[in-house]
């Protein structure tokens, strides 16, 4: 195999491991997962609220850890207002074992989540472009599709929430609660490296 073939066969391959990268305004794909409970969710089924605010997380980051509290606080505050939390574990957890169906379970207990917690084990990290844990997808119901609106985390101070400046993630949800622009629309994930399947 020449040279000129390798780096071909090789670019291929990248393109197809790496995760495309969703952009402002785009669909959100859909999906189907199977949640704590052992239902199944799907992105159609809020198809009657505002929005989702949708967070790939999982059980043993650290900073996923910290924000765990701050997710509750927000799935509270704004699932009333129509943009509930649904949440995605992407990680692999024979890669992670602390990140198992049975620790999820008992993770949501622990920490009194108030959302889904679903487990990615198809790759739907990979359709949105999320790369860590947590990495936050707020989505607007445009009638028919949802489209993205932020991306990115969910304030500016993963490792004490006591330093908060910014709220990146609920300024947008009041943005958009309110009809107005969404002054900051991306911002960089702070977490750690997705395990994948």
């Amino acid at each position: 195999m020449n040279k000129k073939i390798s780096f071909l066969l090789l670019l291929s391959l990248i393109a197809f491991t790496a995760p495309s990268q969703l952009k402002i305004g785009d669909t959100a794909p859909g999906f189907k997962l199977k949640n704590i409970d052992k239902s199944y969710i799907s992105l159609d089924q809020y198809n009657k609220e505002k929005g989702v605010v949708l967070i790939f997380t999982c059980n043993q980051c650290p900073y996923a850890k910290l924000y765990e509290d701050r997710i509750v606080a927000l799935d509270t505050k704004y699932k009333k207002k129509g943009f509930p939390v649904v949440a995605l574990n992407p990680n692999n957890p024979d890669i992670s074992e602390e990140d198992s169906f049975d620790e999820m379970i008992n993770r949501s207990e622990d920490k009194g989540f108030t959302f889904p917690y679903l487990v990615d084990d198809v790759g739907i990290y990979k359709a949105y472009g999320a790369t860590k844990t947590p990495h936050v997808y707020l989505l607007k119901n445009e009638n028919s599709h949802f489209s993205v609106k932020y991306i990115g985390t969910i304030d500016d101070s993963p490792k004490d929430e006591n330093n908060v400046k910014q709220t990146y993630l609920a300024d947008a949800i009041d943005a958009l609660l309110e009809g107005n622009k969404i002054h900051l629309k991306e911002t960089k994930a702070i977490g750690c490296s997705i395990k994948p399947y």
